[in-house]
């Protein structure tokens, strides 16, 4: 396997060890001379940054309905990082890499012999666009340049994990999506934080590389275009990159947030948030939001070559989400509802991030829809602080799978149910975390007796197991 971006970070991590071993060892044998922070030495210097590690295995598999193709795969990986101290009280440096093995797996290139589908789910756990490749996964994660400024201000630049409503890391594969960026985040007022950032390359979920803005839409299955034929922009999308705006600020009980997503020459999303909370008694109280987006295409959509445009010219979308919801210290109950209107496709790429609605359930998204209803409820239970249960059921009433104006994936409606766990060990072994996740989803409209319809869609039960150590 190459590994050249790893040999500088092992070699980083042993220099960060022996130097933090050689202070233990001054601790035990000499009285201390110099304060806690003495930066009296490069090797002091070194020691005291952040240190961090994540090893990750990751089962997957899912059954079809009878006569399809089932798949399974299994992954692990693990990486390093490190974090400076502050130099000059202003500047930090921080840097990580992940590599990654399919250590097995069914053949994920293998087209299903009914529809001439490929794999959607398992392949995501390593390099979508190689899908033989299993060793040959390696990448070069977070390499940043970060400013403190201010008393809680920071500019971050370079290679770093995204936290945004459209672009973020949508942690449900081996490794998260991560942009290449420079990121104000203004923290002087009281109750407000302000964000700003300019997004020039991305390293979607499930692939090793990094790619410019326009390059990096197409990656995933692109489905098909307004005229009913597949989508021709993968590789086509002219952009310069992302500006995104956002701020979030908290009055009294309840918190707004309003932000702005502009794709040069493509598409711009305007997003709004509220949430309120209860005034909690005994730690019990109740919780609502409101969710509100408006898109529309910019410029030439892509491309001026309108077929091979990401986003047809003059393209509008709208959608509504809402929440009610009670907490306590054992359980959390929510109640959840999307609209997306009639008046065209909500688009949003699906490498850059999952969709921030309420009604979202992983290993399912409404992106590339129009007049879509959905109803979903969500219970969770922890019954000690280290376990949680989750249960969720959704119904997703979509628009026909013929209706390419409003259907981009040939998606028909469908209901969804998740049942989930998580444990947190203790004790020797702490860091370690276990999640299971099982999810069922079923056909509820019309699917005109085609496969392709169906193939990973609908009617299939899919399962994960995790294992996560951090230290």
């Amino acid at each position: 396997m190459k590994v050249p971006f790893l040999l500088p970070l092992l070699s980083v991590f042993c220099v960060f060890h022996e130097a933090i071993a050689q202070v233990h060892s001054d601790q035990q044998y000499k009285h201390k001379t110099t304060p806690a922070d003495s930066t009296r030495d490069l090797n002091h210097f070194f020691a005291k940054g952040h240190f961090h590690g994540h090893a990750r295995s990751y089962f997957m598999a899912t059954n079809n309905v009878g006569g399809l193709s089932d798949f399974y795969a299994w992954g692990i990986g693990a990486g390093i990082g490190y974090e400076t101290p502050r130099i000059l009280n202003r500047f930090q440096v921080g840097l990580s890499g992940f590599f990654m093995f399919n250590l097995m797996s069914s053949d994920l290139a293998k087209p299903d012999a009914k529809t001439g589908q490929t794999n959607r789910y398992e392949v995501g756990l390593f390099d979508i666009r190689r899908p033989n490749d299993h060793e040959d996964l390696d990448r070069l994660e977070e390499l940043y340049l970060r400013y403190h400024f201010g008393k809680k201000s920071k500019i971050t630049v370079g290679r770093q994990v995204p936290r945004t409503p459209f672009i973020n890391p949508q942690d449900g594969r081996m490794r998260p999506t991560l942009t290449e960026a420079a990121v104000v985040e203004f923290n002087e007022w009281k109750n407000t934080k302000v964000q700003l950032e300019y997004v020039f390359r991305i390293s979607p979920r499930s692939t090793v590389e990094w790619f410019r803005v326009g390059e990096s839409m197409g990656i995933y299955p692109v489905g098909v275009g307004v005229d009913g034929k597949p989508s021709t922009y993968a590789n086509n999308v002219e952009s310069k990159g992302i500006l995104v705006g956002g701020i979030t600020q908290t009055i009294g009980s309840v918190t707004v947030q309003a932000w702005d997503t502009y794709v040069e020459n493509v598409f711009n999303t305007a997003f709004l948030q509220v949430d309120w909370k209860s005034k909690f008694k005994n730690k019990h109280g109740w919780v609502a939001g409101f969710q509100a987006v408006r898109q529309q295409s910019v410029g030439d959509g892509g491309n001026h070559d309108v077929t091979k445009a990401y986003m047809a010219p003059d393209s509008r979308s709208a959608v509504f989400s809402g929440r009610v919801g009670y907490r306590s210290p054992k359980y959390d109950v929510n109640i959840n509802a999307t609209r997306i209107t009639a008046e065209g496709r909500y688009l949003m790429p699906r490498e850059w991030g999952r969709e921030p609605f309420y009604t979202f359930m992983p290993r399912e998204r409404n992106e590339g829809m129009g007049d879509v209803n959905a109803f979903s409820l969500n219970a969770f239970y922890k019954p000690k602080p280290n376990l949680k249960w989750e249960v969720s059921w959704g119904y997703y009433k979509l628009s026909d799978v013929k209706n390419v104006l409003l259907n981009k994936y040939g998606l028909p409606s469908y209901s969804q149910l998740n049942m989930g766990v998580i444990y947190q060990f203790k004790g020797f072994l702490e860091g370690l975390d276990a999640q299971l996740l099982i999810v069922r989803k079923d056909n509820i409209g019309t699917t005109y007796d085609n496969d392709r319809y169906v193939f990973n869609k609908v009617n299939l039960t899919h399962c994960n197991f995790i294992l996560n150590y951090h230290y």
